[in-house]
């Protein structure tokens, strides 16, 4: 039972995660901490092992979306590697990071996290993205929007850099894949369409998570079975999450969400003082 419980969530992670850029690590780890208090068979899952374990499942989430996403030809492959460049060695970081926490002081932080990540969601849509001007040393993209009128997205590197090393921390820290603070600031800093900002973040979601998944390999961080029976399922929802995002429009499930999100951010949070 627990085992298909646990595909379950590989699926539901996948899907959630490819649908709105978050990779899905936001469902992984709370399910793994959760099953390590409840089932004696998997107390040895520290924080650190759901981490772990969660960004060797999200390699696989993210490249299955990002192949379903090149098809539709909506990655922005220049943007991506960029961003990529602060990533990765914030993801380095991040994990190390992890190995101080124990349960508790995880919990609330965890659950912290999450209730901000719920708040972005909130107010993304209430805030209008900053002006994107055309300069020597910022990078822009022009695309047609749904009116047919022609926009610009862009960024300035260096900025990018910076905001993608912070997210790649949060991501290695955490075990979220970071794509749960990319999509915003690609949406709202940078101007950047919500079909390739997701498509975008999926990319860099899986190249940072290859980085932070060996240094958490590298540490013992990673429970190889509990990978094994998450992946099939986060592959599957990773494609799934593609499709639903070109078919129907996400704001319900988005409200859902992080509705969910602020619910269980409480609660780790009360798991974590009591």
């Amino acid at each position: 039972m627990v085992w298909i419980f646990l595909l379950f969530v590989g699926v539901a992670a996948g899907t959630i995660g490819g649908l709105i850029g978050l990779g899905g690590g936001i469902i992984t780890v709370p399910a793994l901490i959760y099953l390590s208090g409840m089932i004696p068979e998997l107390s040895h899952i520290t924080p650190q092992v759901a981490v772990g374990t969660s960004l060797l499942v999200i390699i696989f989430t993210g490249l299955s979306s990002t192949l379903s996403y090149m098809k539709r030809k909506l990655v922005d492959y220049k943007s991506g590697f960029i961003f990529f460049i602060g990533s990765a060695p914030g993801g380095i970081v991040g994990a190390w990071l992890n190995s101080f926490f124990n349960v508790h002081t995880f919990l609330i932080y965890f659950g912290i996290f999450m209730i901000v990540i719920a708040g972005i969601l909130m107010i993304r849509e209430h805030i209008k993205p900053l002006a994107v001007k055309q300069g020597l040393h910022t990078i822009s993209r022009g695309y047609i929007d749904e009116n047919q009128k022609e926009k610009f997205y862009g960024y300035h590197p260096t900025i990018a850099v910076i905001i993608s090393f912070i997210v790649g921390l949060l991501g290695g820290l955490f075990g979220v894949g970071g794509g749960a603070l990319m999509v915003p600031a690609m949406l709202l800093l940078f101007a950047f369409p919500p079909n390739i900002a997701i498509a975008t973040s999926m990319m860099l979601i899986f190249l940072s998570s290859v980085v932070s998944s060996v240094a958490h390999i590298s540490m013992n961080n990673v429970n190889w079975l509990l990978a094994a029976i998450l992946i099939p399922g986060a592959w599957f929802g990773g494609k799934l999450g593609a499709y639903i995002n070109s078919k129907l429009k996400s704001n319900t499930i988005i409200i859902i969400f992080r509705f969910a999100l602020m619910v269980l951010g409480a609660r780790l949070i009360y798991q974590g003082l009591f």
